[in-house]
């Protein structure tokens, strides 16, 4: 028995249409995720209610990929690569991240927010540029370092 089927969710019912419905009445959909959790990489499908709740999930190979699917679906999270300015250095960027990741919602909103930084040379490798952003607990830092030129 897989794992996906020792947990079974809602039955599923068609209508005359042909249409799926959970129990509630509402349309179900179906959305294909690739799993990143592994370098397996696998292809897992899941079906939605009409509700955004998960109904089933299969194609995974380990509970893994059950994990990141629930996690995508109810609470998508990225981590934030991009560069912020720096005055006076040899370079006139340097890579920043945020070693957490953030909701998914909230990305653009903080690489608006890096747009207006610039850092004055020289800089470190895991020097915080900002700390506890939007109190979300996510602090942006440097991945790379630039020397005054």
């Amino acid at each position: 028995m897989s794992f996906c089927e020792q947990f079974p969710v809602g039955e599923q019912t068609s209508d005359a249409a042909g249409a799926d419905r959970d129990e509630r009445g509402s349309e179900n959909s179906e959305q294909s995720i690739i799993c990143l959790r592994c370098p397996r990489g696998c292809e897992i499908s899941t079906t939605l209610d009409g509700y955004g709740g998960i109904v089933e999930i299969f194609g995974n190979v380990c509970k893994l990929g059950r994990e990141y699917v629930e996690a995508e679906i109810t609470n998508p999270l990225r981590i934030l690569p991009t560069s912020v300015r720096v005055r006076s250095g040899e370079r006139p960027l340097v890579p920043v991240w945020t070693p957490k990741p953030i909701p998914k919602g909230r990305l653009m909103d903080l690489a608006r927010a890096t747009r207006s930084i610039e850092l004055e040379a020289p800089v470190a490798i895991g020097q915080v540029v900002i700390e506890n952003w939007e109190g979300l607990g996510v602090d942006l830092v440097t991945s790379g370092a630039v020397r005054r030129a």
